[in-house]
């Protein structure tokens, strides 16, 4: 099944990211752009969110200094348009995988695309590798482990059903049961002629 797949490809590139643990370290895709473009797209998209991860634990530092908060919050900016267009390239990728298919006269649209629903199981992986640190963490008292361990039994259950619900998804596509739309978002906050604070200075 698809999820399957993603769910390793998005374990891999949290792995990775974390032997070196670092916001600023150089990105290296581990596929290849031609020859498995969802794989490329998975993992781009995974590190992507992962590197976010950080940035919001760096800015929540209580002592960070102002300049650099501010910095940050545009690197954060900068982060989540990334992370728009990757899915809007995911799911041009499965807007070309069946656009063959004819849509059966009944069939329905799904309330989300399948790359936010992919979105929503990457970021659940990094929930589930923070959560399982914090199980394992040898400094952490009985009370916060035990704690944890039950949030963590909560994101996996929700993993697995997430997993399911795309991979039905993809399924009712392909047999013509749903169809897919792909919206742009649209943001009008980096826009110069849209956001009326970025107008006025020009």
């Amino acid at each position: 099944m698809f999820t399957a797949k993603a769910n390793e490809i998005f374990q891999k590139a949290i792995d990775t990211y974390h032997i070196k643990n670092t916001v600023d370290q150089v990105f290296k895709n581990i596929y290849d752009e031609d020859k498995q473009l969802i794989e490329h797209l998975l993992y781009r998209k995974c590190w992507i969110d992962t590197v976010q991860w950080h940035y919001e634990d760096i800015i929540r530092d209580p002592n960070i200094d102002p300049i650099e908060a501010l910095k940050l919050k545009r690197q954060i900016d900068a982060s989540n348009q990334d992370r728009t267009d990757m899915v809007e390239y995911i799911d041009s990728y499965f807007l070309s995988l069946y656009d063959d298919v004819v849509p059966k006269p009944n069939a329905t649209i799904n309330t989300e695309s399948p790359a936010w629903a992919i979105d929503r199981l990457s970021i659940l992986a990094l929930k589930i590798y923070h959560m399982n640190e914090e199980v394992e963490r040898p400094d952490a008292s009985s009370s916060h482990k035990l704690n944890c361990t039950t949030k963590l039994n909560v994101l996996l259950e929700q993993r697995k059903d997430l997993s399911q619900a795309i991979d039905d998804l993809l399924t009712d596509i392909k047999n013509g049961d749903k169809y897919m739309k792909v919206y742009k978002q649209m943001k009008m906050y980096n826009d110069d002629e849209l956001n009326p604070v970025l107008r006025g200075q020009k």
